[in-house]
């Protein structure tokens, strides 16, 4: 009789532990978001825009330093292409007047600076972007749903969507907690963490299955033990890469793509975390049985081949 190989990670065991730490962070996310809410950025609420363009790269702490003291609310500033042009988005209504009035405060300091352009996004702009953008999240988790169930069985498409929606929960509950700012490149990472922690389940979910199909016990927690483990070199090494991309991202990208880099990371850490625990242990709760990958035994025969 075929056996498992014992393995160090006993992950199964842990699966309480795993719960009990995404269920306190999925409630502390929930709750930040209905009493906090998201910090949304000029993309989702609104406000103005000024582009301008030094003839020497700035400092954008001493740009943002200089508006702040002049009484401009909410202040971003990033590079926008080169690193001489600056994109300014300043939380507040448009004024025809206001890019002039940034410039002059910039020059005030000693720098060349031109401006570009000045223009105002309107808050239903952003209001189109928000529904559209939640739309979009939620016709992505459907097809999720619908492909793992195709390609396994309806049970691993519920631990699928439900580890998904864990990622996406915890990743947007931080950026609530802490403040941080939520515009429409967030929204593309969020998106990004779907896939990328699709595929990691993908690989689990594929050597679970063929685990249980080629062994001759019937402990589930054993057998997802050895399927993990089977996986977690795999696991390890393709989260590991990833994040040293994106941390250099985040410290060598600039402001245009720090809060991407920020929710990539925290999207890579959880998205882990869940393939191994959430995703996985979610199908002993569901009560995964041998008996749902195979399919059921033929008849012998058809009704004209039976004897007369």
């Amino acid at each position: 009789m075929k056996t498992l190989v014992n393995r160090q990670f006993d992950f199964m065991g842990k699966r309480r532990i795993a719960f009990a730490m995404s269920a306190v962070l999925i409630l502390a996310s929930i709750v930040s978001l209905l009493f906090q809410q998201l910090n949304l950025g000029l993309d989702f609420t609104g406000g103005t825009l000024v582009e301008v363009r030094y003839g020497v790269a700035p400092s954008l702490d001493a740009v943002r330093q200089i508006l702040e003291e002049a009484n401009f609310r909410d202040v971003s500033v990033q590079t926008f292409g080169a690193s001489t042009e600056v994109l300014i988005r300043l939380q507040q209504a448009f004024d025809p007047e206001v890019g002039d009035r940034v410039v002059s405060l910039l020059r005030d300091s000693g720098d060349s600076v031109e401006l570009v352009r000045a223009e105002f996004v309107g808050a239903q702009v952003g209001e189109q972007l928000r529904d559209r953008s939640g739309l979009g999240l939620l016709v992505a988790l459907g097809i999720v749903m619908l492909y793992v169930a195709f390609r396994f069985q309806y049970k691993f498409a519920i631990g699928a969507l439900l580890a998904l929606m864990h990622d996406v929960i915890i990743v947007v509950g931080i950026f609530s907690l802490f403040q941080l700012d939520f515009d429409l490149t967030v929204l593309a990472a969020l998106l990004a963490v779907i896939g990328y922690s699709l595929n990691d389940t993908i690989v689990v979910y594929d050597r679970i299955r063929e685990t249980i199909r080629k062994s001759r016990i019937d402990d589930m927690p054993a057998i997802f033990n050895e399927a993990i483990n089977m996986t977690l070199s795999r696991t390890l090494a393709t989260s590991g890469t990833t994040l040293l991309v994106l941390m250099a991202l985040l410290l060598l990208g600039g402001d245009m793509i720090h809060y991407f880099s920020i929710a990539l990371i925290l999207g890579v850490v959880v998205g882990t975390f869940s393939s191994i625990y959430v995703a996985a242990a979610l199908l002993l709760a569901v009560k995964l049985q041998r008996e749902d990958l195979i399919p059921p035994p033929k008849e012998a025969d058809d009704e004209e081949e039976m004897l007369p």
